[in-house]
């Protein structure tokens, strides 16, 4: 047995760990506002001892008052384990149940410094997107999955490991909850004394969920966007499609630092800002953003030579965007595409950074002086707003990117609205993810090759571009763009270098799509092309997983945006038709009581049995969306419903009947 295997198989250990010293070489979550009174701060201390044996509590009292002082949450970060944090290949975690195995790979992967935002305090992305609220919980849910068998289930309360449960071997072998909280008391200020408290998480999407693949799943969610946001301005403004087209958005950080590959990789000139250097360079240095400048005035300069000379280059800026799109209006430089993707779901806990304060100043501010600070995002994002419209008066096309900027910059009564009291701009989801993606079943389907080899994930690129071109010759005109953009996709993933962390892939596929490919890759494990089992999941940003009035759901327009059925019912279906694992979390791109979002991983072992629920669950996980969608009247997705029952005798879906807008028009109220 190795020291790794040794000390997962330990969980909390027998002997109390040395402190570690605050390692500032790793990216920190800034200090979390802490609303907590002195009765609610005793009872965070003794809610966090309760890990640990009684000989213990003197000392970890006093120090976790300290954490709790000086940092606003309880991590532990005594406990955080001393072997190195990464996805190892399958066979090297101690399980009895290979399921398990392939779970422990993917928690692991999550908190693997070159994947996640802030590891030491177990944040994978979006600034508080968490795997877990402190290291014991890390420590005891590893413990239970290595003695998990396959008649067991572990149940998993917002980063809490409840326990191992009696279940079967067709139940889910782990059950995510993150986040679900009483409707009213969900607020922001709700979050941050409940996670102060210990008593939940923001999961995010994939943080908590165990699904995340590195910036990988945006950079191919961003590419789609970018592609097909490219074509509305070609048609909207007869554009040339030869000519250079400027993209300008913000964040180099978590999921936001796919930015700059994806504009590489859509053919624009890309314009990222980001405004702690850490984050920057280490993008940079992971070849995801080609040229850092920390100069406005070369960044002009250089930009205005890359438009000249169509140029295909994307810089990051080491600044703040409000001053990019600011100096981008007195130099004239027109911005074709403007996006945003700071983390406005968080944005008084480092999810934003006012323009005017120093990267560290705003660290200061926003512990120290909370309302304070608030003012100061406000105020930047009224500045941000002026600065953008200025642009979209010369033709710039703007989108949101399911941040929550324009719901933000609302609250921030910034100039965000039109005349009939909605959002001036769109979100995405409304003009490009939801009509063109969404509505006919397209997502972000995923998949991560357990042995940890290239060789393996070069295989099941092979495997997939066979799948969909074969695909592709059978579609329906109307479809066939989004396959072929997904086809030059996977030709060029190696070539773009998307891995970071897993040796992991994704692309958008429908219903039909991932039944195939799920299949295929099952065989591939059969017959030993590939050597070890592949997880498959998803991002919960997907057609059915999420509901989220301002981003998933935002194209959905019959008023049921803000009912959350289509997630639940989704989760739900997930578990009796064969997932590995599933989740539902509160919160999830947009915010904390903004969204509900669920996903699930499914282990190909090869198996007959592993066949029979990819095709049961990938089946229901996105016709349950379209379903919904066609419901609303959205013409391409009933057009995909009626497509589904056609190959399937035994869906029936109720279609709505369409009333002709002069009946509803000439009524009298």
């Amino acid at each position: 047995m190795t020291d790794f295997q040794h000390a997962v198989i330990q969980g909390i250990p027998e002997e109390l760990p040395k402190p570690k010293a605050y390692d500032q070489s790793v990216s920190h979550s800034p200090t979390r506002r802490n609303n907590l009174s002195v009765e609610e701060k005793k009872l965070a201390i003794r809610n966090a001892l309760r890990y640990f044996p009684e000989k213990w509590h003197e000392t970890l009292a006093v120090e976790f008052a300290e954490e709790l002082k000086k940092f606003g949450r309880i991590y532990m970060y005594r406990f955080r384990p001393d072997y190195e944090m990464y996805a190892r290949p399958i066979d090297e975690y101690p399980a009895k149940s290979k399921q398990a195995a392939g779970i422990m790979l993917m928690i692991q992967n999550n908190l693997n410094p070159k994947v996640a935002q802030h590891p030491h305090e177990l944040i994978t992305y979006g600034g508080n997107g968490a795997v877990f609220q402190n290291w014991a919980q890390y420590l005891l849910s590893m413990k239970y999955l290595s003695e998990m068998t396959e008649e067991q289930t572990l149940v998993m309360y917002s980063g809490h490991p409840m326990g191992l449960f009696p279940s079967h071997k067709n139940a889910p072998r782990v059950v995510v909850s993150n986040g679900m909280m009483i409707p009213n008391y969900s607020s922001l200020e709700d979050y941050d004394r409940h996670n102060a408290l210990g008593n939940t998480q923001y999961g995010q999407m994939t943080a908590g969920s165990y699904m995340y693949i590195g910036p990988q799943g945006i950079v191919h969610g961003t590419t789609i966007t970018i592609l097909n946001a490219k074509r509305i301005i070609a048609e909207r403004f007869k554009r040339d499609a030869k000519e250079p087209v400027l993209f300008v958005s913000s964040g180099l950080g978590g999921m936001s630092g796919a930015q700059p590959k994806a504009g590489n990789i859509a053919k624009v000139i890309s314009v990222v800002a980001e405004v702690n250097p850490k984050a920057a360079k280490k993008r940079h240095e992971q070849g995801w953003v080609d040229i850092l400048v920390d100069d406005l005035n070369k960044l002009v300069k250089q930009v205005k030579t890359a438009i000249a000379e169509n140029k295909i280059i994307s810089f990051g800026y080491i600044g703040n965007i409000v001053n990019v799109w600011e100096k981008f209006d007195e130099e004239n430089i027109h911005i074709d595409l403007g996006s945003d993707q700071t983390s406005l779901h968080n944005p008084f806990n480092g999810g934003y950074y006012p323009v005017g304060l120093s990267f560290e100043k705003a660290n200061e501010m926003m512990a120290a002086e909370p309302e304070k600070f608030k003012e100061h995002v406000y105020a930047s994002l009224r500045r941000h707003v002026k600065a953008i419209n200025k642009h979209t008066a010369y033709g710039t096309y703007f989108f949101d990117y399911g941040n929550a900027f324009l719901l933000e910059a609302g609250r921030a009564e910034a100039d965000v609205m039109n005349d009939n009291g909605k959002f001036r701009y769109p979100s995405y989801v409304e003009d490009i993810m939801g009509p063109m993606c969404f509505d006919y079943g397209f997502g972000p389907f995923r998949w991560v090759c357990t042995s940890g080899k290239p060789e393996d994930l070069a295989m099941t690129d092979k495997i997939a571009n066979k799948v969909m071109t074969n695909l592709m010759q059978k579609s329906p005109k109307r479809i066939r763009q989004q396959m072929v953009d997904n086809i030059v996709w996977i030709q060029g993933a190696r070539e773009n270098k998307l891995v970071v962390g897993s040796q992991a892939r994704i692309l958008y596929a429908d219903a039909w799509g991932r039944i195939q490919l799920a299949d295929a890759f099952n065989k591939a494990v059969k017959d030993g092309r590939i050597s070890a089992p592949i997880i498959i999941g998803r991002d919960h940003h997907d057609v059915s997983g999420t509901d989220s009035p301002f981003r998933e759901t935002s194209n959905i327009y019959d008023g049921s945006m803000f009912t959350a059925d289509m997630a639940i019912q989704n989760v739900i279906g997930d578990a009796f038709r064969g997932a590995t694992w599933i989740s539902i979390h509160n919160g999830g791109g947009v915010g904390w009581g903004e969204v509900i979002n669920g996903g699930f991983g499914l282990l190909l072992d090869g198996s007959s049995d592993a066949k029979n629920r990819l095709k049961s669950m990938l089946y229901w996980d996105v016709n349950n969306g379209i379903s919904r969608r066609s419901w609303a009247r959205n013409e391409n997705a009933m057009f995909t419903a009626k497509r589904a029952m056609d190959n399937n005798p035994k869906l029936k879906v109720t279609m709505p009947n369409l009333v002709d807008d002069s009946i509803i028009d000439e009524l009298k109220f």
